[in-house]
């Protein structure tokens, strides 16, 4: 971690949040390739600090003059925080191995995510440096990759209120931490108070990523049971796929549905456990699934498979392949990992 985080520091001097000097791509280039340390799995979450919270041009309180990012190992959320104040860098957490990156939205729309990586080394030190929004654009390591939209994105939760997802409009607390060792990384976060239909509930949602592969495990503790608690893919009209095993199954979608210029090739999938949903249907922005009232532990599997991964799936056939390999695992061991 050294090394890292040595280079973190240098690198966070040099740009102030909403900063749109840019980097020169073989700058990024070069520190990301050179004798990165032997890291397999990353998370983080960074914060401005220098600045202010200042009324801002959106309606809502915004993060104003900042001087430099800052990593933390948690964080309680501030009030102020929404979408687009300028205050988390890539606007919430990210996990990510060699070959796939992910962040979750820590606001009101609590989507995930995909950072497409073309290269198999830790980047997400140095994403949103150069602009708070630079990584839509095409960098040497990859870029953002996925339009969730109004959606939960790949592998978002929220709630299923009289058809619609509810996301996380109102939340009394939430609160985060990350967790790195040498066999996985995690995100948790614990939502105080969440507000959806008549219903209050506490919710713990962990997300853990290992060094080989492309999943992301994500585990949710409801305080109290409720119907309707819910994940999904966004749906982008792309071809859809769904199979069963006899405990587990998977919903996937193929196709050109990336933000990338022009669009090409991307395979999204989600494996659920078939005895804790309820229901899996199409949504108004996402092929949902829904899982059944209770307060043990949900848990769940989603994975992005870009073609511009270094080595990576290049068609639909080897990612079904690659599915089906993945959903007989689940079926003999209930577990990939």
């Amino acid at each position: 971690m050294k090394k890292l985080a040595i280079l973190s520091i240098v690198f966070l001097s040099l740009f102030s949040c909403k900063d749109k000097k840019s980097v020169s791509d073989t700058v990024i280039s070069e520190e990301i390739s050179d004798e990165m340390v032997p890291q397999k799995t990353y998370a983080e979450i960074s914060i401005a600090q220098g600045g202010e919270w200042v009324d801002g041009t959106r309606g809502h309180k915004e993060y104003n003059a900042g001087t430099s990012f800052k990593n933390v190992d948690s964080l309680q959320v501030p009030k102020e925080h929404t979408d687009h104040s300028w205050f988390i860098r890539y606007e919430g957490p990210g996990w990510e191995n060699s070959q796939v990156g992910y962040r979750l939205y820590l606001d009101w729309r609590n989507a995930i995510d995909i950072f497409g990586k073309k290269v198999d080394s830790i980047v997400l030190p140095y994403v949103g440096q150069d602009g708070f929004d630079s990584y839509h654009e095409p960098s040497p390591w990859g870029q953002d990759i996925l339009k969730a939209g109004n959606s939960m994105g790949i592998g978002g939760y929220g709630r299923v209120v009289a058809d619609s997802v509810v996301h996380f409009q109102t939340v009394k607390n939430t609160f985060a931490y990350v967790e790195n060792s040498e066999k996985s990384s995690s995100i948790n976060i614990s939502y105080e108070g969440w507000e959806s239909g008549d219903d209050t509930i506490d919710l713990k949602a962990k997300l853990t990523i290992f060094p080989i592969d492309r999943y992301t495990k994500a585990e949710l503790s409801p305080s109290d049971e409720i119907t309707g608690i819910c994940t999904g893919i966004v749906d982008h009209g792309v071809t859809f796929h769904k199979k069963e095993g006899e405990t587990w199954a998977y919903i996937a979608t193929y196709g050109q549905q990336t933000l990338a210029s022009p669009p090409d090739n991307l395979g999204m999938a989600l494996f659920y456990k078939l005895d804790e949903v309820a229901e899996q249907k199409k949504g108004d922005y996402e092929h949902l699934v829904i899982f059944k009232p209770t307060t043990a532990a949900i848990t769940y599997y989603f994975l992005a498979a870009w073609e511009q991964e270094l080595n990576g799936i290049k068609t639909e056939d080897a990612f079904l392949t690659d599915l089906d390999l993945k959903l007989q695992a689940l079926n003999e061991t209930n577990s990939i990992n």
